[in-house]
This record gives C-alpha cells, structure tokens and sequence, in this order.
C-alpha cells in the first residue's frame, strides 16, 4: 500500500507519495510528477489515503465549514498539534481530511489560534481575539464603503466624503485611505485618468480653486496664515536725514520697500538718495520673525491677492508709509548735474521723512516722457526730481546697454489684473474663478517704471560692490553672456551679470518681499558700521554654509512662486477670453506653432501655424479652452501681413519668450532664466503683476 505525506514548504502546505526515507528526511513526488526532499522537521501528516490531490480538496472545503469560535472553545490550553484540535472538533476517530482541514484552518486564523513551531499552535487570548474580530468586522466595512464608493464614481457620482477630501487625494494623499483607494479603483475600471475621472463625476467645480489648493497643499500644508509674531522695535537712536523722499508703487502695494530723494537741483551736484526700508536693524538671525521669513522666502503675488512673507503688522511696522520718519538703509550716489557723471557713493543708516507714497496707477497717465522733459506741462508732485531721476534713469540704462553689447528691448507689455465680484467691485476675499476680470495694458520701460528700476539696479549694484570691498559676502545673482544656456546663477561671490549690465548685483532693496534682500541688509549694516573689520561682525561670515543653504531654498521657493503666479495669470486670460467672447484673437508666431496672443498674456499652439516663420502676424480661431488643465486650442484662421515677405521679429529680452507660457500647469520663469533686467517696482525681473505690490 503507498504511503502519503503531508508537508510545510516555506508556509504553503503540499502532499504527495513517499519515495524514499532516511531518519532527517523523505523523499516525496508531486502529483506534476516532481520530487522533492523533505526535512522529517517539516512533516505533517502522513496518510495511506486518500490521494494526495484528493485530500488537499477535501480539506480544504472542510476547513472554510469550521466554527473557528467553537474550534479556539474546543482547543486545549497551552501548545497543541493540530491532530489533537481535530479529534477534540470531529470526533476521536478524525481521519486525514479532518486532520488536514482543522491544520489548515487554524494556520489561517492567527486571530484565534498562535503558531508555536511546526504543527503545533496555542489559542489567543480572548481580550486579543476580540479585538482582532473588531478589526476584522471595520476593515470588511471599511472594503463595502470603499466598493460602494468606487461604484459611485464609476457611474459619474462624487460620493461627498471624496469630495470633501478631494485636494488632500490629489495632492497629498494617505494611500491607505479609503476614499483614495475608492479613486484609484474607479479609474482602473473606468479607465480614465483620475484627475479625469474627478472631473466629470463633478468633484471639481472650481478649476480655480483646484490650481489654488494643489499649491497650497504643496508649498503652505499648514496653511497661509501667521504666527503670533511681534515686530521687534528699532530701538537705536538714528539720525534724521533733512530731505524729503517719496516712494513710487501702486494703490494695492503695502510693502513699501523703497523710496527716493533728489537734492542739490541747480548747484551743479546733485545727490540721489535710495532708501530702503531697514528690518534689518531690528529683525535679528535665528529670531522668531527671521525663522518664519527664511520659511517663506518670499511673498507670493497672484491676481486678486498675495500671500505676504511677513504678516501685516511686521510690514506696517518697518514700510516707508508717508507721514513718518522711517529708520532706512540709504545709498546716496553724487551726480555731476551736466554730465550725469558718477562721482561716489555713500552709505548711510538713519531716519528718513517720507513725504509722500507716489503711486503709479494714478500718475502714470500723468508722468510722461513729454512731461518730464519739458515737452508738456507736468502737474504733479516732485516734478522737478522726477525729472531729473528720469533724465539720470535714462542714461544709466544706456551705460549698461555699452556693457550689455545690445539695447534692451521689452517689446511687448506686461498686464495688470483685476478682478471684481457679481456687484461690480474689487474683490476682498479668496477668488473662486467666478469673478470678473479686467485686463489693463502697462508696456514695459514706462517712466516710472525706468526711474525706480534704475535706481534699484544702481544700488543693488552698488551695494554688492561695497559688502565685496569690505570682506563681507553676500547673496548675489550673476550670469556669464547673453549667449544661450547661460543662465542667472547665484552665489556667494560677486561676478557680473551681463544681462543687466553691471559689475556685480545683490538683491537688497526689497527686505520685507524677499528673504535674500533681508540677508544682503545685515551684511550691508555690519559694512557700514565696521568697514575694514565688518567680516568679523556680519551675520554670515565667509564660506558660511547658511548663506548657501539659503540660496538653495530661496532658489526652489521663488521658482515655484513664479510658476504658479504665471499658472493663475493663464487661468485668468484665458477667463478674460471666456468673458469676452473673444472666438478669434490677433497673434504673432514664435516657433513651432506658438503663437503669442497681442490683447492677453497667452502663448499657445495654433494649428496651422508650423510652418510660418516667426514674427508672422496671424488671425488665430479658439476651438476650445480647459481650465482645469490650462489649454487653449486655437486653428489658423488667416494671415495679417504679406505672407510673400519675410517676417522677423527681434526676440524680448525676456526669460520666459517662447515656450514657458504655453505649458499647461507648467509656466515657468525660473531663477535659471536668462534675466536681462531685474525692471520691476522693487529691482525684480518683471512678473507681470504690477497691480499687486
């Protein structure tokens, strides 16, 4: 008669006939026919019959008929084999099957039954099995809610508990959750992305919001809100500047960082003075509010709001309002007044009276070229230093034009934006994507704009030069040529920046917007208090690891902020599109395709536009437009100029000129952009909100 084993390999239980034995192991063959050496360690059961194939059946159904409740009753306490669990279950008399089934059933219920070595296990404890049975009974419930869910979304219905969850799922998902598995599992069998999927179960009814919380949930987890910080006060006893200086921002802007003055008109010297805002003389490194901003780096600007660096009540403390006496880090530069020639520069930390906060919406239609050369009447404050700082704007840009090899050419404009509610007025709240929005033209190199640029360039430069002289390292941005591929880096050391046009460039007159500007300060404090000695008083000292650390983080942070605030411009155009009822849209071809619309900050794909050459001037037709993925579709619809004549336009001197404004969810500016000039209210290269400070 043969004889049969049952046997343990690696957990998984096989049968099969006895070939051959020694004392430590047997020789079985498989019903496939294999032979395999079996430890006596790791044999169960033996048995004459039935065969092996039929035993595992039996077995098996068996086992899924056990009371495993009544089975852990009938268990003896302490180690038992599992022969004996059968005999106490069935009978006396339980034979393989029973034996097989009862093994079986135990080794697949460690909630009940503790395996103690091979064959043998030991009953749970009951407080252990009843809480195991707990678990069990909410993860089965657990399934049927994520079923039924999945189930839901399948058919075209977001269950509210997803939706509820909806950016956490996509954006910062617990993958071990039901609500995420529910989503997952619906696009499997629906074969559909789950963003997707999302979107035509009607989970996402805000394509706004959805482009607002994924960059949250990525770069403010916690929120936009602040902690209860205090401004420190500036408690030295600082000089009082006798002059009157006047910053140029617009309504909306709070942080206002710089101001200017202009002294000595007609003496034949005339002083310029830049005066930034100085949180630096009492915000100390590694302090609270210093903690927070390193956090932030930088505000964050975007139509209808921004998310400030530093809360309200730190900017109202240390900006440059009119009516006070504000503490400052000034850069007093010497002009000849009939050359305009250089002749020095002095830095100063003290008070300065600020007369007044120009601001830009409400002068620019007045400050004009004509008015400040004399051409037509200027009626507006400080129109004689305005002049002169407009006359003195103008031939630093073309000082650095030498240096740059090529004129800087910004030959299309930046774009204000405006949102308003149903009732017609700005808007105070979070946007939702329902608003009105109004798209106002303002070309780049206005007069403002060039007057408060150049100074900034002038003193970002200069600065940068006087913390170099006097041994202290900074945070400076430079770029090698205006070849292609090379692109604004920054560093420790000061090296020219060839887009600009200068000697070396250290951002340091926006402290309260930009966490490196409020770094460059303490080290232009420490040089202007120490001179020669300043290395050994400054903040960071040479080769210090934080300022690279900063220069990382700052690096990432700032690139991101520009990505999304160029992601909601796009979103708001291409609403502006929508609530014009603009169907076809004048635009000019770049490359490959691109085209850039004349009336609205959008470069997208045109059909049909391939093979034009760029600068080709085009009527395009929209065919469609996703705001939840930020595509515009458009076709050619026909030509504006001579299609026989070569048709060339001088690229923008401008990071993002061809191709990052047409990647959907990808716009990019980056601080790895070629950067010909930081021409912003602040010295910052151009994002286009210049209606938001």
């Amino acid at each position: 008669m043969s004889s049969y084993a049952l046997f343990d390999e690696g957990g998984k239980f096989l049968a099969g006939r006895v070939m051959s034995e020694t004392d430590a192991s047997i020789q079985v063959e498989l019903e496939s026919g294999k032979r395999v050496k079996v430890k006596s360690a790791n044999l169960l059961l033996r048995f004459a019959a039935p065969e092996p194939a039929a035993l595992l059946a039996a077995a098996q159904a068996l086992a899924a008929e056990i009371d495993l409740e009544l089975a852990w009753e009938f268990a003896p306490e302490g180690d038992f084999a599992f022969a004996d669990l059968a005999r106490e279950y069935f009978s006396a008399k339980a034979g393989p099957e029973q034996q097989a089934a009862v093994l079986f059933c135990v080794f697949e219920a460690p909630h009940y039954f503790r395996r103690a070595g091979k064959g043998l296990f030991r009953k749970a404890p009951q407080e252990t099995v009843k809480a195991a049975l707990l678990a069990i009974e909410r993860k089965a419930q657990v399934a049927a809610q994520t079923e039924a869910w999945t189930l839901a979304l399948v058919s075209g219905d977001c269950p509210a508990p997803i939706s509820e969850q909806l950016y956490r799922i996509l954006f910062k998902p617990d993958k071990n959750g039901p609500e995420y598995k529910a989503v997952v599992e619906a696009a499997r069998r629906a074969q559909k992305p789950p963003l997707e999927l999302l979107k035509a179960a009607g989970a996402i009814a805000s394509p706004y919001q959805f482009h607002w919380r994924r960059f949250l949930a990525e770069h403010f987890p916690k929120g936009t809100g602040f902690a209860s910080l205090v401004a420190p006060p500036i408690t030295e006893d600082l000089p009082l500047a006798t002059l009157r200086a006047f910053s140029i921002d617009d309504s909306s802007t709070t942080e206002i960082d710089d101001a200017l003055s202009v002294q000595g008109l007609g003496t034949g010297t005339v002083v310029l003075g830049i005066h930034i805002a100085a949180p630096g003389l009492a915000i100390k490194p590694d302090s609270a509010v210093d903690k927070f901003a390193r956090e932030r780096m930088s505000t964050v600007y975007l139509p209808g709001g921004k998310i400030t660096m530093l809360p309200e009540a730190v900017v109202n403390a240390y900006t440059l309002v009119e009516g006070r006496d504000c503490p400052a880090l000034s850069l007093y530069a010497r002009f000849d007044e009939a050359t305009l020639a250089l002749q020095g520069t002095q830095t100063r930390i003290e008070r300065v009276p600020i007369a007044a906060n120009l601001r830009h919406d409400r002068l620019d239609g007045l400050v004009t070229e004509a008015a400040l050369t004399g051409q037509a009447p200027a009626d507006y404050p400080f129109a004689a230093e305005l002049a002169f700082a407009f006359r003195l704007a103008r031939q630093l840009k073309a000082q650095r034009e030498v240096v740059r090899g090529k004129p800087e050419n910004f030959n299309r404009p930046d774009y204000n934006f405006q949102l308003t509610g149903a009732d017609g007025q700005a808007i105070v709240a979070e946007p939702d994507g329902s608003e009105t929005v109004q798209l106002s033209e303002r070309r780049r190199g206005a007069p403002l704009d060039l007057i408060v640029s150049e100074a900034m360039i002038l003193a970002n430069s200069s600065w940068g030069g006087f913390i170099a002289e006097c041994g202290v390292p900074g945070i400076y941005r430079s770029q090698v040529s205006l070849a292609p591929g090379n692109k604004v880096r920054m560093g420790v050391r000061p090296a020219p920046h060839a887009g600009i046009g200068v000697a070396q460039y250290a951002w340091s007159t926006s402290p309260l917007r930009r966490y490196t500007d409020l770094v460059n300060q303490w080290q232009i404090i420490a040089a202007a208090r120490h001179g020669a000695t300043a290395a050994l008083a400054a903040p960071f000292k040479p080769k210090d690891a934080m300022l690279f650390s900063v220069i990382s983080t700052f690096d990432a942070a700032y690139s991101a902020y520009n990505d999304f605030q160029n992601t909601v411009e796009r979103f708001w155009a291409m609403r502006w599109l929508q609530q014009q009822g603009r169907t076809e849209i004048d635009a000019s071809v770049l490359r490959d395709g691109l085209v850039r619309a004349d009336a609205a900050p959008l470069v997208f794909k045109a059909l049909g536009c391939d093979a034009l050459p760029r600068g080709a001037r085009v009527r395009v037709r929209i065919t469609g437009c996703d705001l939840l993925t930020l595509e515009l579709h458009a076709s050619l619809a026909g030509r504006l100029d001579d299609a026989a004549a070569p048709a060339l336009a001088e690229p923008a001197d401008e990071a993002d000129d061809d191709s990052a404004a047409a990647a959907p969810l990808a716009l990019a500016i980056g601080l790895g952009e070629a950067e010909p000039v930081d021409a912003g209210a602040d010295g910052q290269a151009a994002p286009a909100l210049a209606g938001v400070g």
